[in-house]
This record gives structure tokens, C-alpha cells and sequence, in this order.
């Protein structure tokens, strides 16, 4: 539980930096803050997006090499300094720099937890504590979302110091993550094929000294042949995903491109689109987005426990499929003009709680079908080639459309998404990877077991 609290409070962080920012874009635009306009708004998420790209790309290759614990306090200490600078920011070159730095140590982050998410968690509940761990990002959302309800709306703070105060809230927080991060240990597969068996060893026994109903020996066990044979670079990497796993490379970047759309197409602009369309003002943003965050929240809590018993091939299906039929559905009522503010928020969380699952499962699978030499860095190639295709474009697109004015123009966006989910649930089906139950040496073996 401590390893587990320690690496999913770092979601929490990403949760709150894309909920403040929400939240706050109307505030934004105001003369007495960063006058930003719409795109620059929407500019400054594909900033923050795009930090997050070169971070998982950077620090994944560096996380296959060093170790992932290593990693863990240099990424974190790089998102402190972003978001902290974040709230000194004068004017819109100063503050989309500070949030790609932001980006920067969030990004580097994913790859790095999750491959030690994956490798420290037993087979059987793996795909549930993943789905947790990624889905508390949206409790990081809600509190987002009600520190600035509760900020905007105070009379003793007013709008130009709170949006300030709200980034300084992630930095305090990062700060306190610090230390807990020295209950984490370092993963035994990253050790074994680096050559330091008996620190892995030790560890392995650690933990085990922490289960009281623990098997006596190894008997009965499946065992694999592991090489110290390091890591692998980038175009080593490459070359393997697109000979020995063209399938799943093809199958994990369609689930990543589908939800990085939806999910910062929303979420960045989220707060524009009600106060633009539904005249909701700037302080009563953060009550919206609320209901938002706790469907995102309840979704991978509650069907987590499935993609271990159902399977993950029909789970991801399942939850891609449901979210993209109920976004066709919401487009073509918010085209008609016949969702209010109160009403579109009720869609959105309800189609959250399966997009909330869908997106978790496409992390889960990115960091459990691959060889552990390669697991970091195949994680950031799919964060930073999904996220680039489809969220860094999106928050300007997105944007842009609202700047537009029209009904029609965002709920064509909305529906374009939609249609991306759809695709990404036939394809789970036609490449799907039945992981459930099975050890991560067995859904994909070791480089170095060939010798």
C-alpha cells in the first residue's frame, strides 16, 4: 500500500495541474491577469502537453538505464520547479515555457511508475492496482476542481493573486511527495537484468517478509531465463516493436492516440466552453468540473476488479465502445443546442466513468506487453507519439473551435473524438493482448532469456 500510495499521489499532481488549469483558462483572459485569449489558452495546454512528450521520451530512455527510482525524485523535483515558476508567470511567453516545464517532470514521470507499477505487483491484481493508480489523477482533478470553487469564490482573495495561489498548491504538495518517495524500492526485474542479483534478491525478500501468508519455497513456480543484458536504445527499440511486435505496437498506439484526444481536448478547455456557451462565470467553473472528476474517478475503482476477471481484450473494448456511442449521442444533442451546463456536465461525467477506465487500460497495456529491458522507454514512445498525435493538437483545436462560436463546429470536434474511441475498441478486439493472471515474463518474454 505504501509503494502504491507513494507512486499514484504523482497522478493526483498531473490531475490537479490539468484541473487548475481548467478551471482557471476564463480567469486567464481577464486584463488584471495574463489578458490570454482563447488559442493562447488553448496554447499553453499544447505546451504543457508538449513538455510532457519530450519528458516521457527523455526520461523513459534514462529510466531503462539508471533504474526507476532514480528516476522517480529527478522528475518529481523538475515538476516542483515547473509549477512553482507557473504561478510567477507575467505574461503568455513566460507562462507557457513554465508549463512546459511542468510538462517536462509529469511526463517523465509516467514511464517511470509505470514500469515499477507493473513489476512490483503481483499477476492477479495487476491490471485493478494499475487502473487505481492511474485513475487517482481524477482525485487530483476533484481536488483541483474545489480548491479553485473555493478560491475563485472567496471575497478575502481576489481573482489576480488566487490563480497564483492555485499553482503554488501543486508545488506544496509535490514537495511533500518527496518524501515518500523513499519507500518505494527499486524494481528486482530492472536489477536482475542489470546484473545486481543480490540487491534484487534482498528486496524480493523484503517484501516478502511483509506477507505473512506467503507460499514456503519456490516449488510449483514458472522460471525464466534472464541475461544481464542492460538496456536497449532507441532505434534498438524501435526496430524490435516494428518487427517482433508490429501487432501490438500498432493496437497500443490507437488506444493511446483515442483517450489523449478525448482527455485534453476536454479538459483543457472545458472551463471555456461554460462560460462561452452556457454563460457559467469564471467562479463557478471549478462546481462543473467536479462531477467531472469523480466519474473519472469511480470508473477505474469500480470496474478495475473486471479487466482481471473478464479479461482485458473485452474490458478495453467494453469501455472504449461505451464511451465513443455515448459521445456520438452528446455531440448531436449539444449541436442541437439542447444541453445546458447542468445537463452537459451529467453526460460528460457519465461518459467519463468508461473513458476514465479506457484510459487507464491503455497505460496498463503499454507497460505490460512488452520485455522489461525495453518497458520504460516503449511506455514513453506510446505516451509521447499518442500524446503528440492526439493531445497536443487538440487543446489548440479545441480552442479554436470555441473561439469559432459555433454549436455545430465544437460538436463536430466532440464527435471526431468519439469516432476515434470507436476505432480504438475494434481494434482491441482484432489485436488485444489476454494478459490477465499472466506474469509479465510470460505475456512477453525477456530480450536477454534468447541469449
Amino acid at each position: 500500500m505504501l509503494v502504491v500510495a507513494a507512486l499514484g499521489i504523482t497522478w493526483i499532481l498531473d490531475g490537479l495541474e490539468v484541473t487548475i488549469v481548467g478551471s482557471i483558462g476564463p480567469l486567464l483572459q481577464r486584463a488584471d491577469t495574463l489578458a490570454l485569449s482563447a488559442a493562447q489558452i488553448g496554447g499553453a495546454a499544447s505546451a504543457y502537453v508538449t513538455g510532457t512528450v519530450v519528458g516521457a521520451l527523455l526520461f523513459g530512455w534514462m529510466t531503462d538505464r539508471i533504474g526507476r527510482k532514480q528516476i522517480f525524485f529527478l522528475t518529481l523535483s523538475l515538476y516542483i520547479v515547473g509549477v512553482g515558476a507557473s504561478a510567477l508567470s507575467w505574461n503568455f511567453f513566460s507562462f507557457i515555457l513554465c508549463r512546459f516545464i511542468t510538462g517536462l517532470g509529469i511526463g517523465g514521470e509516467y514511464a517511470a511508475i509505470n514500469s515499477a507499477i507493473d513489476e512490483l505487483v503481483p499477476a492477479r491484481v495487476r491490471g485493478r492496482v494499475d487502473l487505481v493508480v492511474n485513475g487517482t489523477f481524477w482525485a487530483g482533478a476533484a481536488i483541483g476542481a474545489a480548491a479553485s470553487m473555493g478560491m475563485l469564490q472567496s471575497h478575502a482573495i481576489g481573482g489576480a493573486v488566487a490563480w497564483r495561489l492555485l499553482f503554488f498548491i501543486g508545488a506544496v504538495l509535490g514537495l511533500a511527495v518527496i518524501f515518500m518517495r523513499a519507500w518505494v524500492p527499486e524494481s528486482p526485474r530492472w536489477l536482475m537484468t542489470h546484473g545486481r542479483i543480490e540487491e534484487a534478491e534482498r528486496i524480493v525478500d523484503e517484501i516478502e517478509a511483509r506477507c505473512p501468508n506467503r507460499p514456503h519455497g519456490n516449488a510449483g513456480l514458472p522460471t525464466v531465463l534472464i541475461y544481464p543484458a542492460g538496456a536497449f536504445g532507441l532505434i534498438e527499440a524501435l526496430t524490435i516493436m516494428v518487427t517482433h511486435y508490429r501487432a501490438r505496437t500498432a493496437y497500443v498506439l490507437v488506444l493511446m492516440i483515442a483517450q489523449a484526444f478525448l482527455y485534453n481536448a476536454v479538459f483543457f478547455t472545458y472551463g471555456m466552453v461554460l462560460t462561452h456557451y452556457d454563460h457559467v462565470v469564471e467562479s463557478d467553473v471549478g462546481l462543473y468540473i467536479f462531477p467531472l472528476a469523480i466519474g473519472n474517478l469511480l470508473g477505474p475503482i469500480l470496474l478495475g476488479s473486471l479487466f482481471d476477471t473478464v479479461g482485458r481484450r473485452r474490458m478495453i473494448c467494453a469501455s472504449y465502445s461505451l464511451a465513443g456511442v455515448m459521445m456520438l449521442v452528446m455531440a448531436w444533442m449539444f449541436s442541437a443546442g439542447s444541453l445546458s451546463a447542468l445537463t452537459l456536465t451529467l453526460a460528460w461525467s457519465a461518459i467519463f466513468f468508461f473513458a476514465s477506465a479506457a484510459a487507464s487500460s491503455a497505460y496498463l497495456t503499454a507497460s505490460e506487453i512488452f520485455p522489461v529491458e525495453m518497458r520504460a522507454l516503449a511506455i514513453a514512445l506510446f505516451y509521447a507519439l499518442g500524446t503528440l498525435f492526439g493531445g497536443v493538437a487538440a487543446p489548440f483545436l479545441f480552442g479554436l473551435l470555441i473561439g469559432h462560436g459555433s454549436l455545430g463546429a465544437l460538436a463536430f470536434g466532440y464527435a471526431m473524438s468519439a469516432i476515434l474511441m470507436l476505432m480504438a475498441a475494434l481494434v482491441a478486439i482484432v489485436w488485444g493482448v489476454d494478459a490477465e493472471g499472466r506474469s509479465l515474463e510470460d505475456v512477453a518474454a525477456p530480450l536477454s532469456s534468447y541469449g
